[in-house]
């Protein structure tokens, strides 16, 4: 029975050796998260100068397996106080679709794949980053094994198949026991260093590893962006007419 349990244990090492920059990405993509989830969100803006400004948000996610819909409400300031956004991203590997709603305008307008580079609403996440970007979309490789805050993990580089992508490539560090992506850095179209995005604080909420806090770096300005999600709930049943554009000039 020893040496079973030895070959079998040495057939499991060898299969995790063996996998590949792809699979790991694969399974970063489709790491469980319910079928809905919902929370708040606060947004702390932090220039070079340590000054911050923070915003609100009501979150919602929905998630059918084919398409994965996310909708933010900004609840204050009073000068972003009702605009929304809202993302549909698809498992086939489509570009995703998204809306933002500015009520000084009173309309909705639809982000263009040339827009999807532009800042969101003053924070170091690109509309693109708000995405969820599918792993087909880029050549991966396994560039190490790396132990960092304590946390075992793949070093994966990526590296888009298309031309004129925003990044020149993105390197990620999957924690190898939840393949939850620790660590993120981003590279400008000229191969430099551009941002950093950083896991703070993740939990399980009702059986699911989930992201609670995040710091986006852009070190080229020195500008930090960090979104903290708390009060969140699982598998409520949140209503596909929550996901519409129509819904999006409601407010939360």
């Amino acid at each position: 029975m020893l040496l079973i349990a030895f070959v079998v244990s040495g057939f499991a090492n060898q299969s995790i050796a063996q996998q590949t920059g792809q699979q790991i990405m694969e399974k970063v993509y489709n790491n469980p998260s319910g079928d809905d989830t919902q929370g708040n969100l606060s947004m702390t803006l932090t220039n070079n100068r340590g000054e911050q400004r923070v915003r609100t948000l009501k979150q919602y996610i929905k998630d059918d397996g084919k398409v994965e819909k996310k909708i933010m409400y900004f609840l204050s300031p009073a000068d972003v106080r009702n605009t929304s956004f809202m993302n549909w991203s698809y498992s086939d590997g489509q570009s995703d679709n998204q809306w933002i709603y500015l009520p000084a305008l009173k309309r909705t307008r639809r982000i263009s794949s040339d827009s999807k580079s532009d800042y969101f609403m003053g924070s170091d996440f690109t509309y693109d980053d708000l995405g969820d970007r599918h792993p087909n979309q880029d050549t991966h490789k396994l560039l190490r094994e790396e132990t960092i805050e304590g946390k075992e993990c793949y070093v994966v580089e990526s590296t888009p198949k298309e031309s004129g992508y925003i990044y020149s490539k993105t390197i990620t560090w999957v924690m190898k026991d939840n393949y939850l992506g620790l660590k993120r850095e981003f590279y400008d179209d000229r191969g430099r260093l551009l941002k950093v995005l950083s896991i703070k604080n993740f939990a399980k909420v009702n059986g699911f590893w989930t992201i609670l806090e995040t710091e986006m770096h852009n070190v080229q300005r020195d500008h930090k962006t960090t979104m903290k999600f708390t009060d969140v709930e699982k598998n409520k049943g949140i209503p596909d007419s929550r996901f519409t554009e129509r819904s999006m000039t409601l407010g939360s």
